[in-house]
């Protein structure tokens, strides 16, 4: 018996329906899950991961999609498991690696490293990477063409590695020699701010010419401390100084407006209740306002103890935006968390969605990233 056509036409209408129903509800997901803000909040996220490829790291890969993930943070030694080759074993491998990251992301991904030279240096010579020389042995020599030909290197290999963002130099002044993570890892110039200013600007000249982002570190100043912020609460109140901010002051007067890292510092004298990674008077008062710094502001790794330690993940997120931070760093190095870019975005989004960050504020942010991605990683907005 044949079925009548118009039964026909019903049965087929209705499975047009199933199907659009179901490709709307895929869509709205899709929606939900990378809308435009949330799209912008995951430019503010920058993460460390396991594995020296892509296919090794596939939350990672998910999560720059479907977060549009802003930058990701290199390491040749895993801290947790006490384990090397993290992400960097040769030449060959990390190149590989940063081409199949940036092939993942639809905006280019800030990737990002510490290469100081000397003792923080994560493309080490076994590896097959140049030789290094730490800021304190340039800083003795106290020329500045040597350090930007010493720097010149150090940016060249970055630039064939396809990393594109390095923390460096550090302009924290050598006030404590025995400084167990700045002077005593020799990692400051001087404790001379002119020297630190004149070291600080090679560098800067060197990473440039490789079209290498700078990141100046640690504001507003770590070297006076005699504990480390990786392992607990520092309180610099009484052995901190105001001629700490000097190589800030120097370098943004000249035209410096790549990155700023901020420290995990407690120092009374600037904020009388929270470190400076989570101070507004230290981040939009002190750098923002006072010292006219308009590039972009990058938290230390916000899972050290002095933060971890001390605020719950969601109070340091929103402290920290508040404060003016523009891009969260989670290493993943001191803690291993592969679920941390999630829980960051969607904190953020609930800040927002509530009232307590406002959208303007997130714009803001945006708009830094997007401006130095456009010139040095030639991204669309």
């Amino acid at each position: 018996m044949k079925t009548p056509l118009y039964r026909s036409t019903t049965a087929v209408m209705l499975l047009l329906c199933s199907v659009l129903a179901t490709t709307l509800t895929t869509c709205a997901a899709a929606s939900t899950a990378r809308d435009g803000l949330t799209a912008k909040i995951g430019q503010m996220i920058m993460v460390g991961f396991r594995g020296a490829s892509l296919a090794d790291a596939p939350a990672l890969e998910k999560d720059i999609e479907t977060l549009n993930l802003g930058g990701v943070v290199l390491f040749d030694y895993d801290v947790p498991t006490k384990s090397p080759g993290r992400n960097i074993t040769s030449p060959e491998q990390l190149r590989k690696l940063t081409r199949e990251l940036q092939h993942a992301a639809e905006t280019p991904l800030f990737i990002a490293v510490d290469q100081e030279g000397g003792r923080v240096a994560r493309l080490k010579a076994k590896y097959g990477f140049p030789e290094t020389v730490s800021a304190e042995k340039l800083g003795a020599f106290n020329d500045p063409d040597s350090t930007y030909r010493a720097t010149l290197t150090i940016a060249g290999a970055l630039e064939k590695a396809g990393i594109n963002m390095n923390f460096a130099p550090v302009v924290d002044l050598d006030s404590n020699p025995d400084n167990p993570v700045i002077g005593g890892l020799e990692r400051s110039f001087s404790s001379d701010p002119g020297a630190v200013s004149s070291q600080a600007a090679a560098v800067i000249r060197a990473l440039h010419e490789k079209n290498v982002i700078a990141a100046l570190k640690h504001f507003p100043g770590h070297g006076s401390s005699s504990t480390d912020t990786h392992k607990d609460f520092t309180d610099i109140t009484d052995s901190w100084s105001n001629n700490e901010l000097s190589p800030y002051r120097n370098l943004i007067e000249n035209g410096y407006d790549d990155l700023v890292m901020t420290a995990h510092v407690y120092n009374a004298m600037l904020d009388t209740e929270h470190p400076a990674t989570l101070s507004k008077p230290v981040i939009t008062g002190l750098l923002r306002d006072s010292l006219g710094f308009n590039g972009i502001v990058i938290s230390d790794d916000m899972q050290m103890r002095a933060v971890a330690g001390h605020y719950s993940l969601e109070r340091s997120i929103r402290l920290a935006v508040e404060a003016g931070v523009d891009i969260l760093l989670f290493a993943n190095n001191s803690s291993y968390d592969p679920d941390i870019a999630r829980k960051a975005v969607s904190i953020v989004r609930s800040l927002v969605d509530t009232g307590t960050i406002s959208p303007e504020r997130i714009d803001s942010s945006y708009r830094r990233i997007t401006a130095i991605k456009q010139h040095y990683l030639n991204a669309s907005p």
